[in-house]
């Protein structure tokens, strides 16, 4: 995939020993270097269960004048995927919105690492086009695209979002959460939420510890 050879050095070194380096290729716009001094490690949830109106166990209070946009980038352990919405306009637009509530999906560094493919590609692609699916500007717009669904399948139109509410994705489709055995799941899927670190004016940024389906 000739657009896309260098490493995303800044926002792809994930610094624990438990993740992997992960393989993903530069963007158009590569997202600015992280500050490490500003950066904190995800909290596990405690073992108590939220209050059913609630979501799941937060590590974070509210924050009344800051909002998404000012936060996505602070936890290392999703700083990829939090890389991913400052390149697509659209969900940058979202969070950077203070009249427009978001929850924001995050999969920590080592599920995306674990995927079977980049989130840019499609097996689609290169069933119809072969190797060179990603060469060239057609390519690059391609891999854009593909990119923009991956994201905003991440990113739910509603927050506060209560226990079994089904709610819209950007991307499309609906997802809920549910309480099991003193955990959160993202549904469908199953996806088990780690945390809720940040809690801000405009939404609330979720770390999810697998990643949502996001097939067209």
């Amino acid at each position: 995939m000739k657009p896309f050879k260098a490493i995303l050095a800044s926002s792809l070194v994930v610094t624990s020993s438990a993740f992997l380096v992960l393989p993903f290729q530069s963007k158009p716009s590569p997202a600015p270097r992280l500050n490490d001094h500003n950066q904190s490690p995800i909290m596990n949830p405690g073992i108590q269960l939220p209050a059913a109106e609630d979501g799941p166990p937060s590590t974070a209070p509210p924050k009344g004048d800051v909002i998404l946009s000012d936060v996505i980038g602070n936890q290392r352990g999703i700083n990829v995927f939090a890389s991913f919405t400052r390149d697509i306009g659209s969900v940058t637009s979202r969070l950077e919105s203070a009249g427009l509530n978001t929850t924001v999906l995050a999969p920590v560094n080592s599920a995306l690492s674990a995927l079977p493919r980049k989130p840019w590609e499609d097996p689609e692609d290169y069933a119809k086009l072969g190797a060179e699916a990603y060469d060239g500007k057609s390519g690059e717009n391609r891999a854009n695209s593909n990119l923009k669904r991956f994201t905003e399948a991440h990113v739910v139109l509603a927050s506060p979002w209560k226990e079994g509410e089904k709610v819209d994705r950007m991307e499309g489709g609906q997802v809920w959460w549910e309480k099991k055995d003193g955990k959160a799941y993202v549904q469908p899927g199953n996806i088990e939420v780690d945390s809720v670190v940040s809690k801000v004016a405009n939404g609330e940024v979720w770390v999810l510890k697998g990643v949502l389906n996001y097939a067209s």
